[in-house]
Formats: structure tokens, sequence, C-alpha cells
């Protein structure tokens, strides 16, 4: 008797915990994948190898900013002395501070690994080149977390060994791409190219929410109230091609003297174009003003902008026009067409076209039709690209690659 009263117990106890895992099993897969991962606190650690603050950074920036209010804990791995870590010092965000001395950092990778097994990371998120390869390395030396890859230039990927394994490596779970234009260029270079997803660059909107033309650079630099102003502001830098910049400034010149145009922004190649400008005799209607921090205050000022680039990957300082209802003439490089449709959200000219980019830009500071349509038309489409929308898609990424392991 007591044999059977064993028997049974044990029967009905493992009967009872087969309906238990069938009921599991069934709201397992009757709810969405999404409901498991709301009450989940993710770790990613950012890589971030840049010495310099840019476009690329502060989008990192407000990545780490925006996915903290989804419930998501940004780490970051930086370079020593540079201005992230100083931004995350500030900011309390949880980091540490690496060499990043090359692409073969051994040191800087392992220190990755040991960071990622202490802290219980979920994803590595690389932001650059630099940080794409210690990714790799750290990987390979026991990191076994899937790497995410920004991907935020147009230029080919390499055409070496080195490069082709390191875009090609099973580590990586997705390259997120800021443009269509991207993904297609990096898709070429790929074995599986379906890895590959774009995300587009956000900005800030409320940075322009109360944006006013102040005439601050009319009372700087002494400008009659009359005077129009065209300018860029970005890096000083050879993807940006600032010597079409002076070319279409010299043809517009000849046809109009009411305009001074303004480079805002800093970077390698200022002596260069300093030396080109005057060279043309135009120090007096093309002025450098260097880094500044008032780049909203600024761009409610410009007239039009001039954006000449050779390669880009989107333009978040385009998307900065938009919101700030300031028209774009820009050059049909890497992705701006997706931002920039001529004559309806900017002006579109060819790469390299002083005298074309010059006639589109003519034509919007001549037709306050055409103005008015593109600054309307591009402040509806900016509402696509806030920085909020980016996290989101972002950790849309994240979420399937977690969800498929």
């Amino acid at each position: 008797m007591p044999n059977f009263a064993l028997s049974f117990a044990a029967a009905y106890t493992y009967n009872t915990f087969k309906i238990v895992c069938l009921i599991v099993v069934f709201l397992f897969k009757s709810l969405p994948a999404e409901h498991y991962f709301k009450n989940i606190r993710m770790r990613i650690l950012q890589l971030v190898s840049e010495k310099s603050w840019r476009g690329g950074e502060q989008q990192v920036a407000y990545l780490i900013d925006e996915l903290q209010k989804l419930n998501v804990t940004s780490h970051v791995a930086c370079r020593r002395n540079t201005p992230f870590e100083a931004y995350c010092i500030k900011k309390g965000i949880p980091h540490i501070a690496l060499g990043f001395r090359n692409e073969f950092d051994l040191q800087t990778a392992l220190k990755i690994k040991a960071y990622c097994r202490q802290h219980n990371i979920d994803l590595v998120h690389a932001h650059s080149g630099h940080s794409h390869a210690i990714s790799v390395w750290a990987h390979l030396l026991g990191n076994k977390i899937p790497i995410v890859l920004s991907r935020r230039v147009d230029n080919p990927v390499k055409n070496n060994l080195l490069s082709g394994y390191k875009y090609n490596y099973p580590g990586i779970a997705r390259v997120v791409c800021v443009s269509d234009k991207i993904k297609e260029v990096v898709s070429r270079s790929l074995k599986n190219p379906e890895i590959t997803t774009t995300v587009y660059s956000g900005i800030d909107l409320g940075r322009f929410t109360n944006c006013k033309n102040s005439r601050k650079l009319h009372t700087e630099f002494n400008l009659p109230d009359s005077q129009l102003i065209v300018g860029n502001i970005s890096a000083i830098s050879p993807h940006k091609d600032y010597y079409t910049f002076v070319d279409t400034a010299e043809q517009v010149l000849k046809q109009r003297t009411d305009i001074t145009f303004f480079i805002i922004g800093d970077g390698p190649e200022r002596a260069a174009i300093e030396s080109y400008i005057a060279n043309k005799s135009l120090t007096e209607q093309i002025i450098l003003t260097g880094f500044r921090n008032d780049v909203p205050e600024l761009m409610c000022e410009l007239d039009a902008m001039l954006i000449t680039s050779e390669t880009e990957g989107l333009g978040t300082t385009i998307l900065d026009a938009f919101a700030a209802g300031t028209p774009v003439v820009a050059t049909a490089a890497g992705g701006i067409p997706e931002l920039v449709q001529d004559g309806y959200t900017g002006m579109l000219a060819p790469v390299k076209s002083p005298e074309q980019i010059a006639g589109k830009l003519l034509e919007v500071l001549q037709s306050p039709d055409l103005r008015g349509t593109i600054v309307k038309n591009a402040g509806a489409k900016v509402l696509l690209y806030a920085k909020e929308q980016t996290a989101l898609k972002t950790l849309s990424v994240y979420k399937e690659i977690l969800q498929s392991r």
C-alpha cells in the first residue's frame, strides 16, 4: 500500500508538472516577444574610439540619453582624455577609458572583454571603424557577446583581406547604416548582406523650437542689415569639399555682391582652405569663424545652407537646417538625396559642380515662393528624424538580436 501511494503521488506530481509546463509554453507563444523585454534592464556597451567630438559622437550621446528613457543602460568604452570621456564623467555614465591606440590594440580588447563580464553586458555596439576592429579582437579573445556595428560613411569598404574579414566576421549580428545609400554600399562587401539595416540619424528638434534671427553674425562681423548670409556648419575636413564651397561662392559673387559666405567650424583643412580663399582674393566675402557652440542661433540667421560634400553618410546638419527653417542647397553625395529632394525639400546639384550649385543657390535666394515651398516641406520631413525615433529603431535592432538568441 505504501508503494502504491508513492507511485500515485509521483504520477500526480509528474502530470501536474506537465500541465504547468504546457500552460507556460502556451502563454509564451501567445504573448508578443516584446512583453518579455518590457521589464528587463538591457545593458549595452557603446564603443567610442574617436579623439574628437563630431557628428558621430553627438549621435552616440543622443542614443545613450534616449535609451536611458527606454529602460536601457548604456555603458561606454571610450578613448582616454577625450571630449567623450569628459561627457561621460559630467553625465555620470558608467564607463571605462582606454587607449584605443590602433586597430591591433589587444590590451584595449582584453579590457573590454573583462568589462563586459564584470557588468554582464548584453551587446557591444561599435560606432567607428577603429572601435569595429577592437570589438572583433575582443570577440576573438573570448568576449562572446554579439556585436552591432554602426556605419556612417558612404565610401566603399576597403578591398583588402583585413577589411573583408572585419566586415564578414561572424560575431557581427547587425550592421546599422545611417542611410539607404550606405546600406547599399556596405552590402556589396558582405557575404550575408541581410544583416544590414537602415536607422537614420536623428536630431534634437527642441534646439530649434524658438528659432529666431538674432542678427548675431551681422553684428559680430559688422555686416549691413541688407547683407544676405550663406553658410555651412561642419568640420573642415576633406570629404566636405570646401574647395567647391569656395568655388561656388566665387561664381555667385560674380552676379551678386550683397552676399557674405560663412564657414562655421574647424578641422584639419582649415589652413589650406584659408590659403585657397586668400589666393582668390575673397577673404572679405568668405569668413571662417572657427568652432562655435551657438549653432542653433547662427543657423536661424542663415539665408541658405550651402553643403558641397564629396561624400556624406546622411548629413545631420541638413536636418538642423530643416528644423530651423533654413533652405538647403546641397550636392547629391551619399545619403543626402534621401533628405534633399530637388525643388521640394531643398535644391540638389552634382558633386564638384560649382556653376550648377551656384545656379541652384541663386534660385533660392531670388525666389521667395520657391524658398517658402522648400522650407515648408523640409519642416514636415524633419519630424521623421527626431533623436527619439533613432533610439526606438536602434532598440528594435537590439531586441531582435537578443530574441534570436
